[in-house]
């Protein structure tokens, strides 16, 4: 395998806390994107403009993100699930944003009460603003490799979804694996599927270890050609509609993996192994890096 560079993204902050129980105060919050950032780390989704009934750990959204000291180089995009979130989000300064749908017909009907179609419809006035704006937009596709009400999803309705996003002008398509069911040959047949209609320049794998295949997956995605990689510190998260989902891959075992392969990261590991130390003692629950324990006993 070629030693090229992996960008990673780091959800850890809005994926990852968005479903954690213990609710961190805004200062925390900025304090672990602040870390983050000095990690190394190019890229840190740092919060989500939801409505706070239905995420009521990321209600403080506009404080965080304002109150930010923000690094020259690192990217901070945020989640915007309509217009009225995107202006939220515009009003503090974001120059980035994230929109999220799902391959699944009966995953998004669960989840936002929207089937496919009607999920892109509306966040289109979304995406047509923020290219106005000279805003860079993001795009998620969920359940990639299954979901827990239809279960298989059809390969054909992964690239359907992702060419659309990509068309309208996401710069950069988020493949995910919400519920953590994928094993390598999957993964890697979804994501040649995927390349066949946008190039493997514009995507990205985002698997969650909830049968501890996460980094199986993403070695083999890297083989294809992927250069992308979302993961959330400490392995915090996962999807509350999966059954023992154990959280998103952690950001310390894929950069340690990627370094030990030769394949450079720019991300300081010890300082990363240290916030997701520090973050695991806040949420009051032990790491899911398997680095960050192991590094414990040593």
């Amino acid at each position: 395998m070629m030693a090229e560079h992996v960008r990673i993204v780091e959800v850890g902050p809005r994926d990852g806390l968005q479903n954690e129980k213990t609710i961190l105060p805004a200062a925390q919050k900025i304090e672990l994107i602040e870390r983050l950032a000095e990690t190394g780390l190019p890229s840190i989704e740092a919060t989500s403009f939801v409505s706070p009934k239905w995420v009521p750990q990321l209600a403080d959204a506009s404080e965080v993100f304002s109150g930010l000291q923000r690094k020259p180089g690192v990217a901070y995009p945020v989640l915007v699930p309509n217009l009225q979130g995107y202006e939220r989000a515009r009003a503090v300064g974001a120059d980035e944003i994230a929109v999220f749908t799902a391959a699944s017909e009966a995953f998004n009907r669960k989840n936002i009460n929207a089937g496919i179609d009607e999920s892109i419809e509306r966040f289109l006035p979304v995406i047509e603003r923020a290219c106005a704006d000279g805003v860079k937009v993001r795009g998620y596709v969920s359940t990639v490799l299954g979901c827990p009400y239809q279960g298989e999803v059809p390969l054909a309705d992964v690239v359907r979804v992702a060419k659309r996003l990509h068309e309208l002008g996401c710069y950069e398509i988020s493949l995910g694996d919400t519920i953590g069911i994928g094993t390598p040959g999957k993964a890697r047949a979804m994501l040649k599927a995927v390349a066949t209609e946008i190039p493997m320049s514009a995507q990205a794998v985002h698997f969650h270890d909830t049968r501890g295949q996460a980094l199986a997956n993403i070695l083999a995605c890297l083989e294809e050609g992927v250069r992308v990689v979302d993961a959330a510190v400490s392995g915090t998260g996962g999807c509350p509609y999966a059954p023992g989902a154990s959280g998103n891959v952690a950001s310390e075992d894929v950069v340690y993996m990627l370094e030990g392969m030769g394949m450079p990261t720019g991300v300081n590991l010890d300082a990363l192994v240290a916030t997701g130390r520090w973050l695991s003692t806040l949420l009051g629950r032990p790491s899911g890096s398997r680095v960050n324990l192991a590094s414990k006993q040593s």
